[in-house]
């Protein structure tokens, strides 16, 4: 069984100290394979916030990591480094490659920079990517669990956070579901929920899913979502081809992070 620990929207320059020490707590217990951060990693991409969030990482001490940027983490008022090196000091602190793809026995994860300098808050994906992500999803192995990971979300829920949805996702969705994608991970409106995407698509040619992470330790809180993250189980030797998506949230009570939601999900193999 492997483990994978999906943190969002972390946004560091707003961290809560506690909430912090918590969720570094519930990693060190439930110890996770890999580490998935669906941007917003900070709250203005200054060096400092990067800084902080990258020893935060280090801490984790995760066998394996990968970060994609959200729109927080290109500068804001600097214009000239938003221009010109929107990337710098998220490349600085989490390496060159905006898209990385990670590997291993029972997972496949590849990254997709939805971000944009031109762009304020709205997300976007290219021709390019989709094509080059169906490629990567088209080579993996029978067992892996095969996750995207987007910042801007693929799917909502509420009809106010329709304005939210990434610029050229369905697309994106049907040549990723098309080509065997399992789950897309996303953050961004830090609204944590497990939903399979033929509520929004009912076209596509088979089942998958979207996980939304909550934020994971800001003080930027939705009234009705607490700081949240997620667990992700798959074991590639299980028959049955399945993954388990748990929710943990942040509760003072006991200052730590709880099970509080368990969706399971039967993956649909050709």
């Amino acid at each position: 069984m492997s483990l994978l620990l999906h943190i969002s929207d972390t946004h560091f320059g707003t961290e809560r100290p506690n909430v912090v020490d918590a969720l570094l707590r519930m990693a060190r217990e439930q110890a996770p394979d890999v580490v998935v951060l669906s941007g917003d990693i900070t709250q203005r991409a200054r060096r400092s916030q990067f800084k902080a969030a990258r020893e935060f990482v280090d801490r984790l001490a995760p066998a394996a990591m990968l970060a994609v940027p959200g729109n927080h983490d290109i500068p804001l008022f600097n214009l000239v480094a938003r221009m010109f090196a929107p990337y710098a000091n998220h490349q600085r602190e989490f390496g060159s490659d905006l898209e990385r793809v990670l590997e291993s026995a029972d997972f496949l994860v590849i990254g997709v920079n939805t971000t944009r300098p031109s762009r304020h808050k709205d997300g976007e994906v290219s021709s390019e990517q989709i094509e080059r992500v169906s490629r990567r999803l088209h080579q993996a192995r029978p067992n892996q669990l095969r996750i995207v990971v987007t910042h801007q979300p693929v799917h909502v829920t509420r009809p106010e956070d329709e304005r939210n949805l990434l610029h050229g996702g369905d697309d994106a969705v049907r040549a990723w579901v098309n080509a065997g994608v399992d789950l897309l991970l996303g953050g961004h409106i830090h609204l944590p929920y497990v939903r399979p995407l033929k509520e929004r698509l009912d076209d596509l040619s088979r089942d998958a899913w979207v996980a939304q992470a909550g934020t994971a330790v800001s003080s930027r809180l939705r009234s009705e979502a607490p700081n949240s993250v997620n667990l992700i189980r798959h074991s590639g030797g299980d028959k049955l081809s399945r993954c388990n998506v748990e929710r943990w949230d942040y509760g003072r009570p006991g200052d730590c992070f709880e099970l509080v939601d368990r969706t399971e999900i039967f993956l649909d193999r050709v």
